[in-house]
């Protein structure tokens, strides 16, 4: 029975002893690598954060420009709209008038008009 007690005692005692060289073993070698890695998570956490916060503003201004766009674009097309209304009648008085002169040939005063600006 001594036998088997010193045996026992034998194991535990190899127990504690691979538990203390395992606990050395990872304060010693495992623990910087692992610090190295946490640093290394929250550097890239943190620059993904960044880029995400980049990319929230990015497309808030990409659509804060597409709207000012679209206003321009409304803008231009009303007063495309506005200038032919105002013209419409400055043109048909432009179109009486040189009907008026050339006795109401609207090819003669076409080609008359277009021969006194080449000067022929």
């Amino acid at each position: 029975m001594k036998a088997w007690a010193l045996r026992l005692t034998s194991a535990g005692l190899l127990m504690l002893l691979g538990m203390a060289v395992g606990v050395w073993a990872t304060t010693t070698h495992f623990r910087p690598l692992l610090d190295d890695q946490q640093d290394l998570v929250a550097t890239c956490v943190s620059a993904r954060d960044n880029l995400a916060g980049l990319a929230t503003e990015q497309g808030k201004a990409l659509g804060g420009l597409i709207l000012a766009a679209n206003d321009r674009q409304a803008g231009a097309e009303q007063a495309v709209k506005d200038a032919k209304a105002s013209a419409q009648a400055d043109y048909a008085a432009a179109n009486r008038l040189q009907q008026e002169r050339t006795g109401g040939d609207q090819c003669a005063a076409s080609t008359a008009i277009i021969d006194k600006e080449l000067g022929l």
